[in-house]
């Protein structure tokens, strides 16, 4: 989804797990990953695909797919199936998904009760900062919606 709005919005796009994953899913420092991280919100312009709170204050506005449990795991199985023995595109080497399955499950599983209140409880704070999709829209459907919404924030 984030390539299709970066194209949409003629607005550059990055990945968070080049920033938190070393070679053989080793994960980064945190003082190396939010020097990244910096690197990149410093930018005048961005999309990042990834959950971070810095970036979260950083964005003008943030897209949060507020889905079940199960549609997050089919959108995972989807994503990451091509790459179970091989590291997919935006990965360092030796990434390969199926290291790391127990890992995603357990993110997907927990994403409710850990990451989501944080999520909803900024939106609170900052009305209009964040856009929720909570139906299983079609990545056309949500590029063209996020889409209407950042041109809505830019006036």
């Amino acid at each position: 989804m984030a390539a299709r709005l970066g194209h949409e919005l003629n607005l550059p796009v990055f990945g968070l797990d080049s920033i938190v994953w070393l070679p053989r899913w080793q994960k980064r420092s945190v003082e190396s990953r939010r020097a990244l991280e910096n690197e990149l919100i410093s930018q005048p312009d961005w999309i990042i695909d990834g959950v971070s709170f810095d970036v979260l204050l950083a964005a003008d506005l943030a897209v949060f797919l507020d889905v079940s449990r199960w549609i997050s795991f089919k959108r995972c199985a989807l994503r990451n199936w091509s790459y179970l023995f091989r590291s997919r595109p935006g990965l360092p080497p030796n990434c390969p998904e199926i290291a790391i399955i127990g890992r995603l499950i357990s993110i997907i599983w927990q994403f409710k009760e850990r990451t989501r209140p944080q999520i909803l409880a900024f939106k609170q704070a900052n009305p209009g900062r964040v856009v929720i999709f909570t139906k299983n829209e079609t990545v056309e459907e949500l590029a063209r919606d996020v889409a209407r919404q950042h041109a809505i924030l830019m006036r």
